[in-house]
């Protein structure tokens, strides 16, 4: 048995609020709406929701606002922007505070469905959640099983050689490794090459962490650690 798609819907709009929640019942989709971005927040995470729609301009909270406190309390549903507000900029900001679509009034209901199925999609094959054969590090988490590091929900591009340095500064968030052991695991039984090659691996990886909530930190004398935040 397939389970409904469950829909939150944060919408101020009354009229707006029951077309959607009629049009897209009748599509097989479970909508719980929300009318005032005060209440958003607490809505949400009472609802479990798999797709947030949310409208930006809203009474008591304006929805950017809503979406940022949401991803700051670790709620990453997938969320849909959905507002009259259709400038570039507009969709940028939204994007840029964790949103993961956009779409304009007035809008099309076939293409709105598709976007909220495509996102419910992502969702169900996204990476798994964090658990005893996982290491994480901010928004970093590793997968002992596979042995594929995920930034957020995306598998990172890393060479086999930064995959090695990662597996071990993740293996102790906060603690320098000492340069020579980094060396000894990253590049194993390679005697002519130097030691110095491992800073070469670390200026790379620095440029792949620059999006990640990480910091990976050169201690002089004692080696490197990375620590969550920036």
């Amino acid at each position: 048995m397939v389970l409904a798609m469950k829909l939150f819907l944060v919408e101020d709009d009354p009229s707006m609020q029951a077309v959607l929640q009629r049009t897209l019942s009748r599509r097989g989709i479970e909508v719980t709406v929300c009318g005032n971005g005060l209440q958003a927040l607490e809505g949400w995470t009472q609802a479990h929701p798999d797709v947030v729609m949310l409208d930006l301009t809203l009474p008591g909270m304006d929805g950017l606002l809503v979406l940022e406190q949401a991803r700051k309390q670790g709620l990453k549903t997938p969320v849909l922007i959905l507002t009259a507000r259709g400038t570039v900029g507009d969709r940028i900001v939204g994007l840029n505070t964790g949103a993961d679509d956009y779409l304009p009034k007035p809008f099309d209901l076939d293409e709105l469905e598709a976007r909220l199925r495509a996102l419910h999609r992502r969702q169900q094959h996204a990476a798994p959640e964090p658990a005893e054969n996982m290491l994480r590090v901010g928004d970093l988490h590793y997968d002992k099983d596979s042995g594929a590091i995920y930034l957020r929900d995306q598998v990172m591009e890393l060479t086999p050689r930064e995959l090695a340095l990662m597996r071990v500064l993740m293996g102790k968030p906060g603690h320098a490794v000492p340069k020579e052991r980094l060396f000894e695991l990253v590049f194993p039984g390679e005697d002519s090459v130097q030691p110095e090659a491992i800073e070469v691996v670390v200026y790379r990886l620095r440029k792949k962490l620059a999006q990640a909530q990480v910091t990976l930190m050169t201690l002089r004398g004692l080696g490197y650690l990375l620590k969550a935040g920036r």
